[in-house]
């Protein structure tokens, strides 16, 4: 018997005495709450991995810990640990202004909204959409005030939103670590995100799911995070769709792994960093608090002058090559893309690499490949503001539906391209095709986001 079909005859639906859906889930029963909007019910905080914490921290994730009667799924987990957003700040104000949620390394959930009338329906089979959110690898959480899934399950796809391992306890390797983890270390973030596709995989027809039509996308951060996923080995045959939203084209460097394998000097760095902070055994980086860590990665960071320590890289394991290389060579995941960017993107994230891209897939695939840009210069700015116009992140709240929860006067015009974005991002979802010519080496069509 197919093990999608077993695993979802086997899944239990189930009423509670409050009529709220009950699912049965790897490691037990979660059951939903009703969203903001009629019909859509919604699964928060899920564990998808058992808590990385203790003995666990910096070790690939591990099976769920079982649980014993009902779970109620009716509050978002804690975020992985990170740094504050100033509230005077543009982003800070834009997206942060109320600060952030509880941080903890348990970490590892995930958030579900879903059709109520397809929960526990085994002829549903909806699409299924995972979103990986940006950040730099170092900030970010699955249920920022941007991120949410009522519109897309009014639309009939299935969203699932994920945390994940991020900063030092997300991407450091060590000699240590390396030599306990089968000589590799330090892409846990990016096997979180596995570890989270998987689970979908497994567990979503219970949700009224098709585990085989599962699209991956994501924004900044995320969108490299679906580049990575879709060069890497461990997600073959896991994902049918990507969306690559803000997170460059071909020939992006700085933010993503090497052609040439990294392991052995980042695990001298992750050394180097342990060493002078005085932890310079695996008992005692596991013991020290998450404070201690963020000191130990600011003063290599004072010493060395570098930004970002720690992001995904070529381990030889997660990632065998960098995202161009497979490219180039046609090893990437072959199923339909959709790639783009906002006008006003941070520099590498849009232009020319993106059309390239489009370019290199049209010429070796005959799966769709479709180019888009964001033009819309957000309402509520002026002459002072430090990103006027379609600035990065800008295409969230329209992609979500989410403009109602923004302090920015948005107009009608603003609703109905929301509204236009909703429909091409699900209808991607569904069949491959978001509503607009596919990108070819002939007609190298770009379609256009802005309010009329």
């Amino acid at each position: 018997m197919h093990k999608t079909l077993s695993f979802f005859l086997g899944a239990m639906f189930l009423l509670s005495c409050s009529s709220l859906p009950v699912v049965k889930v790897e490691g037990g029963r979660v059951e939903g709450v009703a969203s903001g909007t009629e019909g859509v019910v919604v699964f928060k905080g899920v564990p998808y991995a058992a808590a990385p914490v203790d003995e666990l921290r910096w070790v690939a994730p591990k099976p769920v810990t079982p649980w014993k009667g009902i779970r109620k799924a009716d509050a978002f987990s804690s975020i992985a640990p990170q740094g504050e957003d100033d509230p005077k700040s543009f982003y800070g104000r834009e997206f942060y202004w109320d600060g952030k949620p509880e941080k903890s390394e348990d970490c590892l959930y995930l958030n579900i909204w879903a059709p109520a009338s397809a929960i526990g329906d085994s002829e549903a089979a909806l699409p299924v959409a995972m979103w990986i959110h940006g950040g730099a690898f170092m900030n970010g959480y699955g249920h920022e005030v941007t991120m949410d899934g009522e519109k897309w399950a009014q639309k009939g796809v299935i969203l699932v939103t994920i945390n994940y391992r991020l900063g030092i306890l997300g991407y450091l390797a060590h000699p240590e670590l390396s030599a306990e983890g089968g000589g590799h270390s330090g892409n846990y973030g990016m096997l979180d995100q596995i570890a989270a596709l998987k689970w979908i995989k497994e567990n979503i027809a219970g949700f009224g799911g098709d585990p085989d039509n599962i699209t991956v996308f994501g924004q900044s951060a995320g969108a490299m995070s679906v580049k990575n996923l879709v060069a890497s080995p461990l997600s073959k045959g896991l994902i049918a769709k990507a969306i690559i939203q803000s997170g460059g084209g071909l020939g992006l460097s700085s933010l993503t792994p090497s052609a040439v394998n990294e392991q052995e000097a980042k695990d001298r760095m992750g050394k180097e960093i342990m060493d002078d902070a005085g932890f310079d055994s695996l008992k005692k980086m596991r013991s020290c608090d998450v404070a201690a860590l963020d000191a130990a990665a600011n003063a290599y960071k004072a010493k060395t002058f570098q930004w970002l320590l720690f992001s995904p890289f070529n381990d030889g394991y997660a990632m065998t090559e960098d995202f161009d290389s497979a490219a180039l060579k046609g090893e990437l995941a072959d199923i339909p893309y959709m790639i783009g960017y906002n006008s006003q993107d941070l520099p590498g994230l849009g232009g020319e690499p993106i059309t390239e891209f489009c370019r290199l897939r049209a010429a070796q695939s005959s799966q769709p490949v479709y180019e888009y840009e964001f033009h819309r210069d957000l309402p509520g700015d002026d002459e002072t503001s430090e990103m006027p116009g379609a600035f990065h992140s800008a295409e969230l709240w329209y992609v979500f539906g989410t403009l109602s929860k923004s302090w920015r006067p948005f107009t009608d015009a603003d609703y109905a391209l929301s509204e236009q974005m909703v429909c091409a991002w699900t209808d991607f979802c569904k069949s491959g095709n978001p509503g607009w010519p596919v990108f070819t080496t002939d007609k190298p069509y770009i379609k256009d986001f802005d309010a009329k």
